[in-house]
């Protein structure tokens, strides 16, 4: 077996020609193919990469007018496909005046709950009472930074005095991570602005109300929820509307049409490699066939020096990996080559950091096993011939 693979190993090198369009018919089927898998994977990957950088594209508002007990919002806890959630409160108790520690300029902003594994947060922070993160509208507009102190403001109807809030910024959020004036805080301090509105005493504060704060039953109005991934957003959404009965806001159409870009994009490619894969085959399954015929005499002669016929049939397969070889080597090469110069070409609209043509390490390694899958499929015709040869048969022919 290792005296017919050595043979069959110094027969290709011997005739070249046969080598050499063998590979130049895998290269010229495959760095195509190749480059349009790379690119589609590029810009694909740009745009889903785009589309996460906006943690607004995960998120599920409920809205309308509900009320939703502890209970009703714990449940959400369990479900594997939430990656973060807080409750939120009435709709109309969700505005504060802000303004910087003893500045006179006053802006209205939008206060929304947040905590521990908010993605719109930077990684890692947390927001504790009395910390909160600002647009970078509403910092522009007050000219503030992280690590200032400001003050949210409230006036309610009937009430005497004012609710004061000091906070610390412990960051600013960079532009288009939260649109317009908006503070996010912890959901807690929300929770006192409520209540503050609902005319509840709050002794921590001094205020004095027509209602007891021990009085007073938690509830909700809704929840803020954020989609482990792009592909779970349709389904939370659909689910969260059934479990809670409440009409959510979400960008589930624009997430669903590029979801069902990439799709499209699939299919149309595996119509294409398909395709490609039996024009490929077919002209290998001739090439190694007509090879094995072109050396009847010389196989039949092995045969006749007590090779089996089981090793003869060894001779293609070995030609048809290291053929193999050969032409996948050449054509990631190729590739690489291609992609850099379209990336220089046509890759100024992609993000920053982004690669017009990309193959993953693991995507190499499935092609390359698709590829000697089908190679190797294709010598078995040649691997059969010769396995059916008569050495006596082919000689008197040949006589």
């Amino acid at each position: 077996m290792k005296q017919i693979a050595l043979l069959a190993v110094r027969d290709l090198f011997h005739s070249r020609v046969f080598l050499f369009c063998n590979t130049a018919i895998m290269v010229g089927v495959l760095v195509p193919l190749l480059l349009l898998f790379g690119v589609k994977n590029g810009v694909y990957s740009a745009l889903i990469g785009e589309m996460l950088a906006n943690p607004a594209n995960l998120q599920i508002d409920t809205s309308g007018n509900a009320t939703f007990s502890p209970e009703d919002v714990a449940q959400l806890s369990t479900w594997p496909e939430i990656a973060f959630f807080t409750p939120k409160v009435r709709g109309q108790f969700d505005y504060m005046n802000v303004r910087t520690k003893g500045g006179r300029r006053l802006k209205s902003a939008v206060v929304i709950p947040s905590g521990a594994g908010d993605p719109t947060l930077p990684l890692g922070l947390d927001l504790p009472e009395g910390q909160v993160a600002v647009s970078a509208q509403l910092a522009r507009q007050l000219q503030i930074s992280a690590q200032a102190e400001i003050e949210l403001i409230s006036q309610a109807e009937g009430r005497s005095k004012q609710l004061r809030l000091p906070m610390k910024v412990v960051t600013v959020l960079p532009e288009g991570a939260m649109s317009g004036r908006a503070v996010m805080l912890a959901f807690p301090t929300l929770d006192v602005i409520e209540a503050f509105y609902e005319s509840y005493t709050l002794p921590t504060y001094g205020i004095e109300g027509a209602r007891k704060l021990e009085d007073r039953v938690p509830s909700y109005e809704g929840v803020r929820v954020f989609a482990h991934r792009l592909e779970d957003l349709a389904a939370l959404q659909s689910r969260l509307e059934t479990t809670l009965g409440v009409r959510t806001l979400a960008r589930t159409q624009e997430v669903n049409a590029l979801l069902g870009l990439g799709k499209k994009l699939n299919l149309a490619l595996g119509l294409t490699a398909a395709l490609a894969a039996m024009g490929l085959g077919a002209a290998l399954v001739f090439g190694f066939w007509s090879d094995v015929a072109r050396k009847r005499q010389t196989l039949a002669a092995i045969a006749l020096l007590g090779v089996p016929g089981r090793t003869l049939a060894l001779f293609p397969m070995v030609q048809a990996g290291l053929t193999a070889t050969f032409g996948l080597s050449l054509s990631f090469v190729l590739f690489l080559g291609a992609g850099k110069i379209a990336d220089r070409l046509f890759g100024r609209g992609l993000p920053d950091g982004a690669v017009l043509a990309q193959i993953s390490q693991g995507q190499a390694v499935s092609i390359c096993f698709v590829v000697y899958g089908l190679v190797l499929t294709a010598a078995g015709a040649a691997a059969w011939s010769a396995l059916r040869l008569d050495p006596a048969t082919v000689l008197r022919e040949t006589s």
